[in-house]
């Protein structure tokens, strides 16, 4: 079936002994199944639509690069919502420890921040990507960029490439094509009709981890957009978390806005109210609050009597006015009861492609355990393009690391 192919492989790859492996996408889950299989000892191609690798890998190390998180496994696995289950497997082969120790083996030592997450200590990604290809590259691995995947033809693999139409051989192809988040960085999501076409499930690509437009008015917008809410509690149906977030000039944006994203993009989703309702007072009761209100000067002006008796101000006191626009006249327990729960409502979504990740993507019950497409057996899937998705904190890229290795066992026990 290869005979069929106008094969462009490299003699560092003909040298090889064990089969021909086309992986699609330079992201984290294709470099890993890059990794295993050819240590194994397969002559491995990359192929990437992109001029270089590992690009949302890079982006990612300008906020830190948070790897993995060091909570309890049991609660790890749990954050994969509806996908734990199918993921568990993947992520018990390479747990958080494991992937701290290969990122150790690469000269990458780390640490874990105050709140469970694990960085680099040199706090970004590119030393981590440089040692990683150089490592790739000792192992055989063959590098080729600016070659978009457009689908199959018969055994073969179809890119477009500067110089034209080309088709690749391979005795086993792993998917790693990305999502549909941040597309500047290469993950565009043209891969689904291609799979569509020949029967693989796919679940329409939504945005997670995400932002979400308010209705603020143009006076709130301007003074404040940009400006940072810290010390706050967030409730959804996603729970009750603590956090920080960003107020922008359309809406909000934030780590704790993302914690709550999923649950909230759904509610919107089913037609159903969506609101982010926020305590601005956490550690002080309601009762306390409106004791210490109670004993403000009746005089005194609104901004003042917040101030002193429930110690808000600045963006905070802004969000109180700008949600409740008669906040000014409520008495004592009225106010201690809207400062402990005042809610944001929300519009909708931000578009996918500012989203940190997306959900959707191959469907579960399209795969075998292995993570071979059922209707394409020989190529095998990885990373973001599978159905999946998880809060920030390290969980999705230990996710995509994970299933690119379970992908290369996949690989691996196929060509058996």
């Amino acid at each position: 079936m290869r005979a069929q192919c106008n094969a462009r492989v490299s003699e560092v790859e003909t040298a090889m002994v064990g089969k021909q492996i086309a992986i699609i996408g330079g992201g984290p889950a294709g470099l890993m199944a890059a990794e295993v299989l050819s240590a194994a000892g397969h002559a491995v191609t990359v192929y990437d639509r992109m001029p270089s690798f590992g690009r949302k890998l890079l982006l990612a190390g300008k906020s830190g690069l948070n790897l993995t998180h060091a909570e309890d496994f049991e609660h790890f696995t749990r954050r994969f919502g509806v996908a734990s289950e199918r993921l568990r497997p993947a992520l018990e082969a390479f747990p958080p420890e494991e992937l701290r120790a290969w990122a150790l083996a690469l000269g990458t030592e780390t640490f874990v921040g105050s709140s469970g997450r694990v960085f680099p200590m040199a706090m970004k990604a590119s030393p981590l990507l440089r040692a990683w290809l150089s490592r790739l590259a000792a192992q055989g691995v063959a590098f080729r960029t600016r070659h978009a995947w457009i689908g199959f033809s018969a055994s073969c693999v179809l890119f477009d490439t500067p110089e034209g139409r080309i088709k690749v051989e391979a005795d086993a192809t792993v998917l790693a094509l990305g999502g549909a988040s941040w597309p500047r960085l290469g993950s565009v999501g043209e891969w689904v009709p291609s799979l569509r076409q020949i029967g693989v499930p796919v679940t329409d690509f939504r945005p997670a981890n995400c932002g979400f437009d308010v209705a603020w008015s143009a006076i709130f917008s301007e003074r404040h957009a940009g400006a940072p809410v810290k010390s706050v509690i967030a409730t959804s149906p996603a729970g009750r978390i603590p956090g920080e977030f960003v107020v922008t000039a359309s809406g909000i944006e934030g780590s704790l806005v993302y914690a709550h994203a999923a649950s909230l993009r759904d509610s919107l989703e089913r037609g159903q109210v969506a609101d982010l309702l926020l305590d601005l007072a956490p550690g002080r009761s309601e009762r306390n609050l409106a004791v210490d209100l109670a004993r403000q000067d009746g005089k005194a002006s609104f901004s003042t009597r917040l101030r002193k008796g429930a110690r808000i101000d600045g963006v905070k006191a802004a969000l109180l006015r700008e949600g409740l626009p008669d906040v000014g006249r409520f008495g004592p327990g009225q106010l201690a009861a809207a400062i402990k729960a005042l809610p944001i409502p929300l519009l909708r979504p931000r578009p996918i492609a500012e989203a940190i990740s997306s959900a959707g993507g191959v469907g579960w019950d399209g795969i075998d355990n292995g993570y071979m497409l059922l209707a394409r057996p020989g190529v095998f899937v990885a990373g973001e393009m599978l159905d999946w998705e998880a809060p920030t904190g390290g969980y999705l890229l230990t996710a995509c690391l994970a299933t690119g290795r379970a992908a290369a066992r996949g690989v691996g026990a196929w060509l058996g």
